[in-house]
């Protein structure tokens, strides 16, 4: 890697003509210019494209291809990027104008970890609050257990090394839900993993077109199963490991079988039953997969609603 970071900005679009000019200005407005930014755009029906073109920034590659996933216009963008360093962010979030120089300034200081992050703040229709997030920065001493109880990392606030994915590979096309997560779990088991306190990132819950909202069965070969057996540690081996990698499964059969993927919930709760830590989660699936479907789904978005209430005190 070059003395001074070259940051490819990677950017997957799909739909997002009301967000994609917020994202990309928050992108042009930072401290540190970046290299490049490269906008795949997955097959949007809505003005996206188009919006992207009208700001003619020479700095902003737009790529178009037909649909297929954020996985895959993520991988698409990181096969096209020049730079050393790829920033994500999606295309309905902003960044805070440091955030590019605070991740430039963690690379110079530990330069060997796999994935660099930084706090954020979320963004909902009633009010802002910062994200349930690390305090301390530098290289995370255990991800795993702290990702039990805190978001060390999103997809809009974090930055991957070329070679780390040039070594590992990409994200996991196909995957629908969840591909972000079976992202980190790759990258950490294999790397060290570095985050900043510093809220620099705007994670939008009021964004049109959030994947969890427009979840569509998955055809893919990956499955997080797969960080459970060889090569891998198992849950045996690495219990924080294997909890976190439980907590993720759970999390995403909860939605998908509030959408009627009963199958999949099923195969998460015979497979991570072992979870010691996250048991009101699979508490949870167990009831969803007990009531009839047409409640399930009803009740799943009443909860999440409650739950954020309560733990933002009416936010």
């Amino acid at each position: 890697m070059s003395s001074t970071p070259r940051f490819s900005v990677i950017i997957p679009l799909y739909n997002k003509e009301r967000d994609v000019e917020a994202t990309l200005r928050s992108v042009l407005a930072q401290t540190l210019r970046p290299l490049e930014i490269v906008v795949v755009d997955d097959g949007s029906t809505d003005r996206s494209a188009e919006i992207v073109e009208s700001l003619g920034e020479p700095l902003v590659r737009l790529i178009r291809q037909a649909n297929a996933g954020e996985c895959a216009a993520r991988n698409r963008a990181m096969r096209e990027a020049r730079g050393d360093l790829f920033a994500l962010v999606d295309a309905d979030d902003c960044w805070k104008p440091e955030f590019l120089e605070e991740v430039a300034a963690m690379v110079a200081e530990w330069p060997d970890c796999g994935l660099y992050s930084t706090a954020f703040e979320v963004v909902s229709p009633t009010g802002r609050v910062r994200g349930n997030c690390p305090t301390e920065r530098g290289v995370v001493e255990n991800f795993w257990r702290e990702s039990m109880s805190h978001y060390v990392t999103i997809p809009s606030a974090t930055v991957i090394p070329r070679r780390v994915v040039e070594e590992l590979g990409g994200f996991p096309e196909g995957m629908k839900m969840g591909g972000d997560q079976w992202m980190w779990i790759k990258i950490a088991s294999r790397h060290r993993v570095c985050f900043s306190p510093r809220a620099l990132c705007e994670y939008s819950m009021v964004a049109a077109n959030r994947s969890s909202a427009i979840y569509t069965p998955e055809q893919t070969p990956y499955t997080l199963e797969e960080f459970l057996q060889p090569p891998y540690e198992s849950a045996a081996e690495n219990p924080w490991r294997g909890e976190f990698v439980a907590k993720c499964a759970i999390g995403k059969a909860l939605t998908l079988t509030a959408k009627g993927d009963e199958q999949f919930g099923r195969r998460v709760v015979r497979n991570f039953g072992y979870t010691r830590h996250y048991r009101r989660g699979l508490t949870k699936l167990r009831l969803l997969l007990a009531l009839p479907r047409r409640l399930r789904l009803p009740l799943h978005n009443f909860y999440n609603r409650w739950a954020w209430r309560l733990a933002h005190k009416g936010l």
